[in-house]
């Protein structure tokens, strides 16, 4: 089963995983809010796309800039910001609602200022490395992808019942209501300063995020098999068409496909527990992303829709197992002055990607047809992962148990690494003598000292 101990041993990862889910279900109520109150307005899927395109954009560009400010600023007053503008900006939506004439222009405006709240995410990704410790990273890495399901699974539903029931502002409503939840959450995490100095100018900080990216081959490759997987074999823009032209039904097959994924991601969620004592993570990452183009390339080939929703159901478990190894070993592998950088990559590529590979999948199927060219993309996925996984060999011996790819072993900063334990205990309270000693009882018992 799932791998709880990180929210066992780590009060920090507790307030982290509580406010993710409290956050992603408030978000969720919005993704589903927006959409059918622009549609609702103007009876234009034109203008549901440029709502869509404005968070799209601001999202982009919110989370690139969000890894240089992460990785500058104490992370902790990042979040916080953030998380308190995002709030705002749900108040915002919901006053407008309430209004007899709520105003297009100003849900464009909230919308793209929400999409810019985004910076948060690049922060909130970069502190797992420094509140759980290094062993616990595929099992943290887990839970926050369980979160991000059990998000995407309750709350569309539950935003259909209160759009139909009490109304779109007591929808935002909620949405404001969880975010400041959030913020109250993550108050409580301890500083969170990012170790190790910043560059001098925010340009030169982005190129030497750049360059690490680039030129680690780990971190390189789980980029490189993950923009694979997202580009080639994400085919769903396809299903509506799938649903009606080969297995000749209606929107309730189409919802099925789009359910499939999910459940297959739940299981494999909470069935987790064993990739944090796999000792070659990188063979797995390797393993799990060509099952999952296969999957994706046998969904194209089903005869019928039963074995689809199998296939599918396979893909989403392969692709959560991918995500586990993949959060896990670029934490385990980037510094911690550069975690909010490369995370911000990584959530950037995570937004583009399936753009990218919607367009893709629509102009294949308008050249093959919906099955093949959802076999062809399956198929490209294996065969550009197999030849990665062939041109980066520290990609298939990377292990999240210590080599020679691990970046220095870090941990939530109360104190300074550089004073002397003897000046430290004459300077604080009974609280933190305690903590130190408890700390020095883990060492006694085999505990990685680097840690501290």
């Amino acid at each position: 089963m799932i791998d709880l101990s990180p929210l066992r041993s780590s009060r920090a990862f507790r307030l982290v995983f509580a406010a993710r889910v409290v956050s992603l279900f408030g978000i969720s109520l919005t993704t589903v809010g927006v959409p059918w109150q622009v549609f609702d307005m103007t009876r234009s899927s034109l203008q549901v796309s440029v709502a869509a395109a404005v968070v799209g954009t601001t999202t982009f560009a919110g989370t690139l800039a969000g890894g240089v400010i992460a990785d500058r600023f104490d992370r902790r007053t990042v979040i916080l910001v953030s998380r308190g503008g995002a709030t705002l900006v749900f108040a915002a939506l919901a006053v407008n609602a309430a209004l007899p004439t709520p105003q297009l222009w100003l849900i464009y405006l909230l919308v793209g200022i929400n999409g810019a709240t985004a910076v948060s995410q690049s922060a909130l990704m970069a502190v797992t490395p420094a509140i759980v410790p290094r062993e616990q990273l595929a099992a943290a890495g887990a839970l926050v992808a369980l979160s991000t399901q059990i998000g995407a699974v309750v709350g569309p539903s539950v935003a259909g019942l209160l759009i139909a029931g009490p109304g779109l502002a007591v929808n935002f409503g909620l949405c404001a209501l969880g975010s400041l939840v959030t913020t109250t959450l993550l108050f409580f995490l301890p500083p969170l300063p990012p170790q190790g100095a910043p560059t001098a100018r925010p340009l030169q900080s982005i190129a030497e995020g750049a360059t690490f990216v680039a030129k680690h081959p780990v971190v390189r490759g789980v980029l490189l098999i993950d923009v694979a997987a997202m580009v080639f074999a994400l085919p769903y823009v396809l299903f509506p068409q799938l649903a009606i032209e080969v297995f000749e039904a209606g929107p309730q097959a189409a919802g099925l496909l789009y359910t499939a994924p999910a459940v297959g991601a739940m299981i494999a969620a909470l069935t987790s527990g064993w990739t944090s004592q796999v000792h070659h993570s990188g063979r797995v990452l390797v393993v799990a992303v060509l099952l999952y183009g296969a999957a994706i390339a046998a969904v194209g080939l089903a005869g019928s829709l039963p074995l689809a929703l199998a296939f599918l159901a396979v893909a989403g478990a392969c692709d959560m197992v991918s995500e586990v190894l993949r959060r896990a070993l670029l934490a385990h592998c980037t510094p911690d002055h550069l975690q909010g950088r490369v995370s911000s990559v990584w959530l950037a590529q995570a937004t583009v990607g399936p753009s990218a590979g919607g367009v893709e999948a629509g102009v294949a199927s308008r050249l093959l047809g919906p099955g093949p060219a959802i076999t062809a993309g399956g198929a490209i996925c294996v065969v550009a992962t197999a030849a990665l996984a062939a041109a980066l060999p520290p990609l298939r011996r990377v292990s999240l148990r210590a080599d020679e790819w691990a970046a220095p072993p870090t941990g939530v900063p109360e104190r300074s690494p550089l004073e002397p334990e003897a000046e430290i205990e004459g300077a604080v309270d009974d609280a933190v003598e305690g903590a130190l000693a408890g700390a020095d009882t883990e060492r006694a018992e085999g505990d990685d000292p680097g840690r501290r």
